[in-house]
């Protein structure tokens, strides 16, 4: 039986992980028991997260974990990521994320040289996959960082609004 374990992460408290909530059925769908559905919001760039943490310590040899995208499982910096990645493979289990070309089952089937190339154009992809994945999200934050220059230079940006409720509680 192939066993899948789902990770769903959107970045704040604000956005929804509906959008994602499709990919359950469709592992479903492609013959997978769904062991476990993990559910986030929190920061691809930080590799605390509660969640991701639970899902590999949950993980059995011979699982998969299966995300949307790249960037739902990491926007971590690159050396950061592959060790993210490692920590799921030291457990037996492979990430499987639509998009990524996955050449591992040609790789089983070779041997010899055509085994080596193939092995390592894997990891190049998912290696040049976890690059662009962080290099989106400093250019979205440099983005928005220049966004609020232009805002503060025009007069427009007022900063984050004070909490008020925050303010009272540690007066009192």
């Amino acid at each position: 039986m192939k066993v899948a374990r789902i990770y769903l992460r959107v970045s704040t408290e604000e956005q929804d992980l509906t959008r994602q909530a499709e990919i359950e059925h469709s592992t479903r769908a492609a013959g997978y028991y769904v062991a476990g559905v993990y559910r986030e919001k929190a920061s691809g760039a930080r590799a605390d997260r509660p969640e991701l943490l639970r899902m590999i310590s949950d993980l059995q040899s011979g699982e998969v974990v299966v995300a949307e995208k790249i960037d739902r499982i990491s926007r971590l910096p690159l050396a950061e990521a592959e060790s993210l990645v490692a920590s799921i493979r030291a457990k037996g289990a492979k990430l499987v994320v639509p998009g990524i070309v996955d050449l591992s089952e040609l790789a089983a089937e070779a041997d010899g040289v055509a085994k080596i190339v193939l092995e390592a154009v894997q990891e190049m992809l998912l290696k040049l996959a976890l690059q662009i994945a962080r290099d989106d999200y400093d250019t979205r934050r440099e983005r928005q960082r220049q966004g609020v220059d232009l805002a503060k230079t025009a007069g427009k940006y007022a900063g984050r609004k004070s909490d008020a409720l925050t303010h009272q509680r540690i007066i009192t």
